[in-house]
């Protein structure tokens, strides 16, 4: 039996996001499954993989339009598979501490490609980050990197998990 095949497509503007999205694909791998990341801009098209997961940083209360637009180029598809969402941004501990809601953007992909579930993680500005956003934030004293890999690895696992049983 072959491995099912998986993307995981990405939305960044500071590189955080796709950190995720590499961390996600890496546990789905380990956990035997064959898992492509790529960043949302370069998916035409989602019919070559068997379940999706699609991830998009948020700022001002906003998806990443990358992802957006990859859902909505590719809703048909989407709709015929199972996919997962997942967002990145608060620059505080919040994603860790609680489960964080989908923005209303989110919310309604969600709906329109018929996601089965959406989590937000923490996201990261540090002195590493390009950007003049990023280095005004950290002279406001808001940066920090607030990505919980153990978090991170079992929300893949629990992807796994789903695949397997399906």
């Amino acid at each position: 039996m072959t491995a099912k095949r998986v993307l995981v497509a990405y939305g960044t503007t500071h590189g955080a996001t796709a950190g995720i999205a590499e961390q996600i694909g890496e546990t789905l791998r380990e956990d035997g499954l064959d898992a492509v990341v790529l960043p949302a801009d370069d998916v035409d098209d989602v019919r070559g993989y068997d379940a999706v997961v699609l991830g998009g940083a948020l700022y001002a209360g906003h998806w990443s339009g990358k992802a957006e637009r990859c859902a909505e180029r590719n809703a048909d598809s989407l709709r015929h598979r199972p996919v997962w969402l997942f967002s990145s941004g608060p620059l505080d501990r919040s994603a860790t501490e609680h489960d964080i809601p989908p923005v209303p953007s989110v919310a309604r992909q969600m709906q329109l490609i018929g996601a089965r579930e959406h989590k937000t993680f923490g996201g990261s500005i540090t002195a590493r980050t390009p950007g003049l956003l990023a280095r005004s934030m950290l002279r406001q004293g808001k940066g920090g990197d607030y990505r919980d890999p153990d978090r991170i690895r079992t929300w893949a696992h629990h992807i796994s998990g789903e695949l397997a049983t399906a």
